[in-house]
């Protein structure tokens, strides 16, 4: 007897795949059941299981949104998929995953249990209004931004479980919480991890302590809560690791194949005296009436191929982070600190940007190549503005009299270069930025504006014009690149500047078009006048972010047409990017074609970036307000000489002379008046007294109060310190 052969089952047809389904959706255009899409493809019972499998898939891709009786596509039910940004006041932004949707302002009661950090679903409700987002409300939560959550302990409960508060004031309930193991000891007012757990009510939630921090008052443990609450990564995956380690010390002979010797010639790296990891080396020299400036960056690519688990984890960073007392770099230090960075008196691989330009610093001509280079010294900005800038005589004894000539010769360059770019309207925004110093014992001793001087502008001067040529080269061969853009300024906002200024100045008038240039002119018109302050702080506020895309917009704040980040891969993704991009361009013809990414792949890596960047920024926004929060706790009750900087309907927030601090006056602490808000003339105004408070007016303020918590300095008027301007001058 011949046994019969098992027939095989038969595939389900169409083949089952995520894609199938999102493609019956269209075709339906209209919300489906299970059995509905069961039905519509003629698909077996066996399949009932798979196709439950993939409707989950979809609703956690954002993909599809589960409603009462089945699903529905995301995108026709006007729900867009994104990240949660909540603000200090309680609402939030939706920042879409698609770069080219808006973001979608959220009402604090719309939340929906989400938090901030939360990749979430929105509904939109309604189209946008004029100058504002639109709305919307979360219907789910795709994924919890953080698992763990850095806490304040509170006080041991009388069941053993401990009372704890988010350390983020975003996050307004409390969590009653386990400890993981009885190794771990806590004490209240101690900050701590905690992996939240289920919801008990509307302010409170279970969770376990997983790790102790320590004492709030510790710089450390406050960089540690920073890094847990933005997802920060402080380790390297081991796969990263065993990559790096396999890495050699220094460059082999066999690396120098194909690269140009550059070892003779006089590069140098001017950075901070802090710094360890140095992505640029600089030169120039004379020729002929012009000059030819040499920017050497480190080429990383080299030692990190594209997909390999050190690229892998470089692109979930995305970039390094810097705080006061550490840094999480982009890579582990062997490479940034050691192999790739263009330390002294060794050989290291880089990728040449050679400018040829006019006498006056206008680039004709640009040469991109793999090289060879030894640094022949490590200077800092100090030393260069002493030596070069100031010509102080002992300083220029530190440095060798071949390279005090190049250094001069750059200075003249650089300058040049920058009168160029001012020519143009390039925005330079010369506000303070705010340096934290420490004493012996860690302790924060001041928080002063950070020293700048024309050595740091010498290498920004040059980076700029690297990354511009590089983004040249890249187009004028019709090769795709990573744009770093950054869009127009908001109009609206320019508007009410124009027409702010113009109540008291005939000679201001809002052009038909504001472009960079008739805005730097603004600037330069209100240079060293009582609306300086005004000016800049206003027109900072009317620029937008600058981001990552494939699509080349433009650099509004450069006034450049084309502009890419090239000059620091060692601590920049996108920079690594434009190296293999800029690779391929050189290889091109040779036979073997260089893989290019496509539109979609760098849209995505560009969303990424852009991302991960703004991360990097909210966090060391959090970690200085930290600290000057700390600082300040011991001066409550001071009196301090402060600056009006912000205007809004419920008070005014002010900039201290005597540190780098920022706080806020509450109109409920000024009862002399009743105040209101003139938001098109940016001021407070008193019904009875006529007393105006503006922009830039100097005031004398309390220190009421320094809170860790919130996150706040709130102060009260003492006295308005500068002649007050009677209001009917700026209406």
């Amino acid at each position: 007897m011949v046994k019969k052969k098992r027939s095989q089952p038969r595939p389900s047809t169409p083949p089952l795949s995520p894609a199938v389904l999102l493609k019956l959706f269209k075709e339906v255009k209209r919300p489906m059941s299970r059995a509905e899409i069961i039905r519509q493809l003629k698909l077996k019972k066996k399949d009932k299981a798979l196709v439950k499998d993939q409707l989950k898939e979809l609703v956690q891709n954002g993909k599809l949104v589960r409603i009462r009786r089945g699903y529905g596509l995301a995108e026709s039910m006007h729900c867009i998929t994104g990240r949660l940004e909540i603000q200090r006041q309680g609402y939030g932004f939706v920042v879409p995953e698609d770069s080219r949707r808006k973001d979608v302002f959220v009402n604090q009661r719309d939340l929906n249990d989400a938090w901030h950090g939360d990749r979430v679903v929105v509904s939109v409700v309604g189209e946008p209004k004029a100058g504002r987002n639109a709305e919307g409300r979360i219907v789910r939560i795709l994924e919890r931004g953080r698992k763990v959550l850095p806490v304040k302990v509170v006080k041991k409960m009388t069941g053993g479980e401990w009372l704890c508060r988010p350390s983020d004031p975003r996050l307004n309930f409390g969590i009653i919480a386990t400890l993981k193991d009885e190794s771990i000891k806590v004490k209240p007012g101690e900050i701590a991890l905690c992996a939240p757990g289920e919801r008990i009510d509307p302010t409170m939630w279970e969770g376990q302590i997983t790790k102790r921090l320590g004492e709030e008052t510790d710089i450390a443990v406050q960089e540690a809560l920073v890094k847990s609450n933005h997802n920060i990564r402080t380790r390297f995956p081991s796969g990263s690791m065993t990559q790096a380690e396999t890495l050699p010390p220094e460059p082999s002979r066999k690396d120098f194949a194909g690269r140009r010797d550059l070892t003779k010639k006089p590069f140098v790296t001017i950075d901070g005296a802090t710094a360890r990891d140095f992505d640029d080396a600089v030169l120039v020299e004379r020729r002929g009436k012009g000059y030819r400036l040499w920017v050497a960056i480190a080429d990383v690519s080299h030692y990190v191929p594209e997909g390999s688990p050190l690229d892998r984890e470089a692109f979930e960073r995305g970039n390094s982070y810097y705080f006061p007392r550490s840094v999480e770099p982009m890579f582990p230090e062997k490479l940034s600190n050691g192999l790739c960075s263009l330390n002294p008196d060794v050989p290291r691989l880089t990728m040449v940007a050679c400018m040829d330009t006019d006498p006056d610093g206008r680039t004709v001509k640009t040469e991109l190549f793999p090289a060879v280079i030894r640094s022949h010294a490590r200077l800092t900005y100090s030393q260069v503005r002493d030596a070069i800038i100031e010509k102080q005589a002992e300083s220029r004894k530190t440095i060798a009299p071949d390279l005090i000539a190049m250094l001069e010769l750059s200075e003249e360059l650089a300058r040049k270069i920058n009168l160029l770019r001012v020519k143009r309207g390039s925005l330079d925004f010369d506000l303070p930025e705010p340096e934290i110093f420490f004493d012996v014992h860690g302790e924060t001793e001041d928080i002063r504006p950070r020293q700048r001087n024309f050595a740091n502008q010498l290498i920004e001067e040059f980076m700029i014009a690297a990354n511009e040529a590089v983004a040249h080269f890249l187009v004028e061969r019709g090769l795709p690149c990573m744009f770093r853009i950054h869009p127009a300024a908001d109009e609206e906002k320019l508007k009410n500047l124009f027409r702010l200024l113009s109540r008291t100045d005939k000679s201001v008038v809002m052009p038909k078009e504001i472009t960079p240039k008739k805005l730097q002119m603004l600037v330069s018109s209100m240079e060293g006048t009582d609306k300086e302050y005004i000016v800049n702080r206003m027109l900072l506020r009317s620029m937008k972010q600058a981001k990552y895309s494939p699509d080349n917009e433009g650099h509004f704040g450069l006034a450049s047409e084309e502009y890419a980040h090239f000059t620091s891969p060692i601590r920049r993704y996108a920079d690594l990017v434009v190296h293999r991009l800029v690779k391929a361009a050189l290889h091109e013809g040779e036979g073997v074609p260089a893989p290019v990414p496509g539109h979609k792949k760098l849209l995505n890596v560009a969303n990424q970036l852009s991302s991960r960047e703004r991360v990097a920024m909210d966090a060391e926004r959090e970690i200085l307000k930290r600290v000057t929060v700390l600082f300040m706790r011991d001066k409550v009750g001071e009196t301090f000489d402060a600056v009006i900087s912000h205007i809004t309907d419920f008070g005014f927030f002010v900039e201290l002379k005597e540190v780098m601090a920022e706080g806020l006056v509450r109109l409920s602490t000024m009862d002399d008046d009743y105040y209101t808000y003139w938001p098109l003339r940016e001021m407070l105004v008193g019904e009875r007294t006529g007393q105006s408070f503006y922009l830039g007016q100097t005031v004398e303020v309390v220190l009421d109060e320094a809170s860790v918590e919130r996150l706040e300095l709130n102060f009260s008027l003492r006295s308005v310190t500068a002649a007050a301007k009677d209001y009917k001058d700026l209406i």
